[in-house]
């Protein structure tokens, strides 16, 4: 061993989106976990209130995925995906495409979210290059989050995700976001700011609408804290892209796969959009993995456009279907009938509703948004922006309590498997929390 590397000191690897010093300094490690649970390296038992990262509404260390993905693994550890594939990746594609809008039967395989919306960006801009057409727009929102990669930071609208990545994607038009700040502490879509989806008219208005290849948003801003579409704002969004030709990219990345009651925000909003990207609970976190899924039409058109035998669409990952990413996702979309977990999720949202918004009263919170399982606590902003977030996050870890924190917003994400005893432990621990801030 090198004489500067020390084991166990925690500084050899550099932990993402992390106060590094601050983090080593007092760690918060996890050690196990099953079910709603976790456990931390002291000992302490931890309920997660966001499903990890969103992406476990089944519950950690699920015994099914856990045997699916061994019994993947000892048959086929790996499969080049490029002129070759395997039968899980066809099994869940066709799984998937069961969940889906009507229509939309083809879907692309990546590894995360964030390769999810590159890989949409691509398939956009080969849909408009294989019909003949020199789009070079796209248009994004404020407040929006779609990944880390320079696709996704060049289409997200959190200024601290740009702020140190000054080299992006030229040609990307910002609408406004839809937090007016006029209905507050209320559950559900707001009655108000649907007009703010004209601002993708605006965009056609100004640059051309031919010039505009697609408009991509999440049907539910979610890292930024919730930020629910107002009535009639995403219907709006679909008719100004019918119109102009805009293809319509729906990010289901943390909506996708149950989280507001429905398989997707497609269905919840009956919007259908051309392109959707999902993540997260794909595998239930178990294993990574990303797709795109696709309107028949928008696969037709760039397959059918490249000549025979040339490949159609030039773009893949080393890791696209990877087998026991895979068997995650069969065994996670299996689950998710077997147990009943869509309408799981939906009986639970109204207690889960009324007990996050009963948050409102306490003198630190500002505002609570929520819809399905799926809530934003912000907080009145401390000394900094995001100070007062920061502290509660890491609170909250020794209280108990597992909540991801955006700036100063609290993202509540119950799992699909909770009760209404666990949604009240969750709401315990995060106001003992703010007790001990205020």
């Amino acid at each position: 061993m090198p004489h500067d590397v020390l084991p166990n000191s925690l500084e050899n690897f550099w932990v993402p989106f992390t106060d590094n010093r601050g983090f080593k300094a007092a760690p918060r490690l996890v050690n196990a976990a099953s079910g709603s649970y976790m456990t931390d390296h002291r000992g302490g038992q931890i309920i997660d209130g966001s499903s990890g990262l969103f992406c476990s509404p089944a519950g950690h260390c699920h015994p099914k995925i856990i045997e699916a993905v061994h019994a993947q693994m000892q048959r086929n550890t790996y499969t080049a995906p490029f002129g070759m594939g395997h039968d899980g990746g066809f099994a869940l594609a066709d799984r998937i495409a069961r969940l889906t809008p009507e229509g939309m039967n083809h879907t692309f395989f990546v590894n995360s979210g964030s390769e999810a919306i590159d890989t949409a960006l691509k398939i956009v801009m080969a849909y408009h290059a294989a019909n003949g057409r020199d789009r070079i727009r796209f248009v994004s929102r404020e407040r929006a989050y779609h990944g880390v990669n320079i696709g996704g930071i060049s289409l997200s609208g959190m200024v601290n995700n740009r702020r140190s990545f000054p080299v992006t994607m030229p040609n990307v038009v910002m609408m406004r976001h839809t937090f007016t700040g006029q209905e507050l502490n209320r559950p559900g879509q707001p009655q108000q700011g649907h007009e703010l989806a004209n601002d993708l008219e605006r965009a056609c208005q100004t640059y051309g609408g031919e010039t505009i290849a697609a408009c991509f948003v999440e049907p539910v801003a979610g890292s930024t804290g919730v930020l629910c579409p107002p009535v009639g704002y995403l219907e709006r969004l679909r008719e100004i892209c019918d119109t102009h030709g805009i293809l319509l990219v729906f990010d289901e990345v943390i909506t996708g796969f149950g989280r507001l009651g429905a398989p997707f925000a497609a269905e919840k909003f009956n919007v259908k959009p051309d392109i959707m990207t999902m993540a997260k609970a794909l595998t239930n976190g178990a294993i990574p993995m990303g797709a795109v899924t696709v309107a028949d039409h928008i696969y037709e058109v760039v397959t059918n456009g490249a000549k025979p035998g040339a490949i159609e669409f030039f773009h893949g990952y080393t890791y696209s279907a990877h087998p026991a990413a895979c068997a995650a996702g069969n065994a996670m979309l299996q689950l998710l009938e077997d147990e009943d977990l869509f309408a799981r999720a939906n009986a639970l949202s109204t207690y889960f509703g009324k007990a996050v918004h009963a948050l409102a009263d306490h003198p630190l919170v500002m505002d609570v948004r929520s819809m399905g399982l799926l809530a934003g606590v912000e907080l009145h902003r401390g000394a900094a922006p995001g100070q007062r977030g920061t502290e509660a996050q890491k609170r909250m870890f020794w209280n108990g309590l597992h909540v991801k924190f955006t700036g100063d917003t609290g993202i509540l994400a119950p799992m699909f498997i909770a009760t209404t005893a666990h949604i009240d432990e969750m709401l315990d621990k995060f106001r003992t929390t703010l007790n001990s801030l205020a």
